[in-house]
């Protein structure tokens, strides 16, 4: 694969990453011989699947746009088709379902055509408009309102949401510009990875009021302030290098990742709450689902996008 195209900060970010994992992966091997009788085997599990996950997305941001747009149509269908495995749908809708599945790669097609018109109303406007008419035409209105919701949260959630980590990608680049679409995407998904283990961390050690105990019990105002603090002043470390964004719009991208990212994750798992599961699948070995994992991402990466081509393009 030739690598001379991409930015010299986007090779060396992607080199950091794989130099943290590699560190991870030590202290997972050293922690059981430091320590016996606890057992690792759920962080060693998480290790391994971050290298899985690291991979999939160096491949995303090193190669073209169009294998890009096509890698994370597949991360779209494989959210909605977790989605949909959480929540019983009804016999009726099995066609309607199909005309679902069907937008996914129509939406990504906006996506890869950077048509941007489309790309914004296609799944809001005109799919929201033809499922319930599809659900008409079966004949059966038992449970139509529910299946109507069911199917329409999910594809926006999990398809016309998360394609707007696509779009970056087909931005286009000032001539000499150091940042490109996938510097952009990259600041994007580690910002709101790294948001999520600071909130955890800071929730860990000095967390005490709970949030939205009804929701998710382990998230604290101290986990939240502190991951979000941490974001921002991350944001604003990391923007120079990836961003064309200025000193104060790096610290409102960092604000709006941090608060928009716990968001996302506790509206996801109050989506599980109210279906009765832990984790959304077993897709990611300690991890649980897909899902589980771009939670956050379902509410960061539409906002960021449109923060961001709102000030630079």
């Amino acid at each position: 694969m030739n690598l001379t195209h991409l930015p010299d900060v986007l090779l060396y970010a992607l080199a950091s990453i794989f130099i943290l994992l590699a560190i991870a992966s030590i202290i997972t091997f050293l922690l059981p011989k430091r320590y016996p009788n606890k057992d690792y085997t759920e962080l060693r599990l998480r290790v391994r699947t971050w290298w899985l996950i690291v991979a999939v997305f160096c491949l995303v941001v090193v190669s073209s746009p169009s294998t890009a747009v096509v890698v994370l149509g597949l991360v779209s269908f494989l959210a909605f088709k977790e989605y949909l495995s959480l929540i019983p749908t009804r016999r009726a809708d099995y066609r309607v379902l199909f005309w679902a599945y069907l937008a996914i790669p129509v939406q990504y097609y906006w996506v890869h055509m950077a048509w941007y018109g489309m790309f914004i109303i296609f799944i809001p406007v005109y799919m929201f408009l033809f499922l319930p008419l599809r659900m008409v035409l079966a004949g059966d209105t038992q449970g139509f309102l529910r299946s109507a919701g069911i199917i329409s949260w999910g594809l926006m959630t999990t398809v016309f949401c998360l394609s707007h980590m696509a779009y970056p990608l087909v931005l286009p680049q000032p001539v000499g510009a150091h940042y490109n679409g996938a510097t952009l995407l990259l600041f994007l998904v580690v910002l709101t990875q790294l948001n999520d283990v600071a909130q955890y961390l800071w929730g860990k050690s000095l967390g005490r009021r709970r949030i939205v105990p009804n929701v998710s019990p382990n998230k604290t105002w101290a986990g939240f302030l502190g991951g979000v603090a941490t974001t921002t002043l991350l944001a604003w470390l990391i923007a120079p290098w990836l961003t064309p964004l200025t000193e104060i719009e790096s610290l409102l991208a960092g604000l709006l990742i941090g608060i928009c990212g716990f968001v996302g994750d506790v509206v996801i798992s109050a989506l599980k709450r109210d279906i009765g599961v832990k984790d959304s699948g077993s897709l990611l070995p300690g991890h649980g689902g897909i899902l589980d994992r771009l939670d956050s991402l379902t509410y960061t990466a539409p906002l960021f996008f449109h923060f961001i081509r709102y000030l630079h393009y």
